[in-house]
C-alpha cells in the first residue's frame, strides 16, 4: 500500500495532523485570554462604578464596558475640534475631562453631566452638524475603554476621569460652538 497522496497534485509522504503541544493547546490558549480580557474589563468597570460614578456594565456578547447615557451625558465630535474645546475648557486651570479618543475614526467623546433637552434644539443639531459634532441621545451607549481597547489602540483615554467630575452639558456644547468661530488670524 502506498504512502503517497496523488489527489490535489500532492505527492509527498502522507503525515498525521500536527499533535504537538503548541497546535493543541492553541484553542485553550485563546480562551484563557478572553478570560483574562473579560475579567480585566470586568475590574475596569468596577473601577469606573466605585471611583468615577460612571455606573457601565460589561456587555457579555462583547466584553465592552458599556455606559447609558442620561445621568452622563456625552458630545462626540472629530478630534481636531475636541482638542480646540479641550482647551476652552481646560484654560484657566479648570478641568476639562473625561474626553474618550477614537483613533481609528478621529473622534473624541466629552464625558459631561446628565443629559438635557437640548438635543431637541434645532439650531444646536444644526450648528453641531455642520461641525461634524452631535450630542448623544439620552439611552444611546458610549463605550469606554477597557484594558484591552487601550493596549491596541481602539479606545483610549485623552483625559481619563477625575473622580466623578465631568463638566456640565451646556458647557461643552457652549466651548464647542466658541472653537468653531473662526478666528481673526484664520
Amino acid at each position: 500500500m502506498s504512502t503517497f497522496r496523488t489527489e490535489s497534485g500532492s505527492h509527498g509522504p502522507l503525515e498525521a495532523p500536527d499533535a504537538s503541544p503548541s497546535h493543541a493547546a492553541a484553542p485553550e490558549f485563546a480562551a484563557a485570554q478572553e478570560y483574562t480580557a473579560a475579567q480585566d474589563a470586568f475590574a475596569r468597570c468596577r473601577h469606573y462604578r466605585k471611583d468615577n460614578g460612571l455606573y457601565a456594565v460589561v456587555d457579555p456578547a462583547l466584553g465592552r464596558i458599556v455606559l447609558e447615557v442620561g445621568a452622563v451625558g456625552a458630545v462626540v465630535m472629530p478630534a481636531s475640534l475636541g482638542a480646540k474645546v479641550r482647551a476652552l475648557l481646560t484654560a484657566g486651570g479648570r478641568r476639562g475631562g473625561p474626553i474618550i479618543a477614537h483613533p481609528r475614526s478621529g473622534r473624541w467623546t466629552f464625558l459631561t453631566g446628565p443629559t438635557d433637552n437640548s438635543y431637541l434644539d434645532m439650531a444646536l443639531f444644526a450648528d453641531l452638524f455642520r461641525v461634524c459634532a452631535s450630542v448623544a441621545l439620552p439611552g444611546s451607549r458610549i463605550v469606554l475603554p477597557s484594558p484591552a481597547d487601550e493596549h491596541s489602540g481602539y479606545r483610549t483615554w485623552v483625559a481619563p476621569p477625575d473622580r466623578d467630575y465631568r463638566p456640565e452639558l451646556p458647557e461643552v456644547i457652549a466651548a464647542t460652538r466658541a472653537a468653531t468661530i473662526p478666528s481673526k488670524h484664520e
